[in-house]
């Protein structure tokens, strides 16, 4: 039987086995329609049809990396804790994998969540900054994947599945202001910054913190994505109005097109601020978002490989977000995405 499962064969999914494979790990891809570039790939064994049904027929006690997109990925979670496997969880979902706490820990199970750029990247390198400087006055997050040059219609296309993308401008977001956790309406906060690189763009609030509002304590904590100008007025005049369908096809990723990734991760108290930026613009025919989730994804699998959640990662049985990693875990995660081109620079 193959080293890993994986769950799901998107943008993001098949980067992640391609990767995995050429570790030296065997995988076992589970997908609806598997494309035929990585079911032919030697060391994978392809399986096509409905996951659930597909799950049942599976060896119990694996490492399954879950790609699902957010809408069905919650639903696998109680099915794969109940065969005892150890879990990657990459699927950007609306529920909080935390509820399912007391089934792992009763099947000596592990589940690792949100484990992309961000949230992924950006909570570790928060972490870090809170071991650097002490408790954190301030926390800012600002992230996007766009194309590289700004155009006349949307200046944008979908990374990973365009339905999550349509649910972060839509779903209220959760900040801290003054130690209190708020909601505001998605999109608030508009504003102008500068981004290496490109030049002007636009950053507002999106509800992407989820767990660290309640792990790293700060007196104020936003994140942000970032667009191109123009873009966000655009979807408010004509965006939320749009068949589902329709903007979906008008979002479509073009792999010819030149894009980019970049994360901005500041963390500061009274005495110390510590900048991070994350900057990948795509390599090999792969997009800039598939590498940089991508690869936080398959070095957290490596590490679960290797030496199990608890040797690899410092994780007892449980439900954990991705700063409950270790310190070391964290600079492996670091160092792996900088051996594969991805630029990170502490300032």
């Amino acid at each position: 039987m193959s080293d890993v499962i994986a769950l799901g064969c998107g943008l993001v999914g098949k980067f992640v086995i391609r990767k995995l494979l050429e570790n030296g790990k065997s995988v076992t891809v589970v997908d609806l329609r598997i494309p035929e570039e990585i079911a032919h790939l030697e060391n994978v064994n392809p399986i096509e049809g409905d996951v659930f049904s597909i799950l049942e027929t599976l060896p119990h006690g694996k490492v399954v990396v879950n790609m699902l997109p957010g809408r069905i990925g919650d639903k696998v979670r109680p099915k794969l804790l109940e065969s005892k496997h150890q879990i990657i969880d990459l699927a950007f979902t609306l529920e909080d994998p935390s509820k399912y706490s007391n089934l792992a820990k009763v099947n000596n199970c592990s589940l690792l969540w949100d484990v992309g750029i961000a949230p992924g990247l950006s909570n570790m390198l928060v972490k870090k900054g809170r071991n650097m400087i002490g408790e954190l006055d301030l926390v800012h997050i600002k992230v996007g994947g766009n194309p590289s040059k700004k155009d006349s219609n949307w200046s944008y296309m979908a990374p990973f599945s365009p339905s999550d993308v349509i649910e972060e401008y839509t779903r209220p977001a959760r900040i801290i202001e003054n130690n209190q956790m708020i909601n505001v309406p998605a999109l608030s906060e508009r504003h102008l910054i500068d981004v290496e690189y490109h030049g002007k763009m636009e950053a507002f609030l999106t509800d992407g913190l989820r767990s660290i509002m309640d792990s790293i304590p700060a007196k104020e904590m936003k994140e942000f994505t970032v667009r191109w100008p123009g873009h966000i007025d655009k979807w408010i005049d004509e965006g939320i109005d749009m068949d589902e369908d329709k903007l979906l096809a008008e979002w479509k990723f073009d792999n010819n097109r030149e894009e980019f990734t970049w994360l901005e991760v500041k963390v500061q108290n009274q005495k110390s601020k510590i900048r991070w930026m994350v900057y990948d613009n795509g390599k090999d025919g792969d997009s800039s978002m598939a590498r940089t989730t991508g690869l936080v994804t398959a070095a957290c699998t490596m590490l679960f490989l290797e030496n199990g959640p608890l040797q690899g990662c410092g994780l007892e049985p449980g439900i954990h977000a991705p700063e409950n990693i270790s310190d070391s875990s964290i600079e492996y995660i670091i160092q792996f995405l900088s051996e594969n081109g991805v630029e990170i620079n502490q300032s």
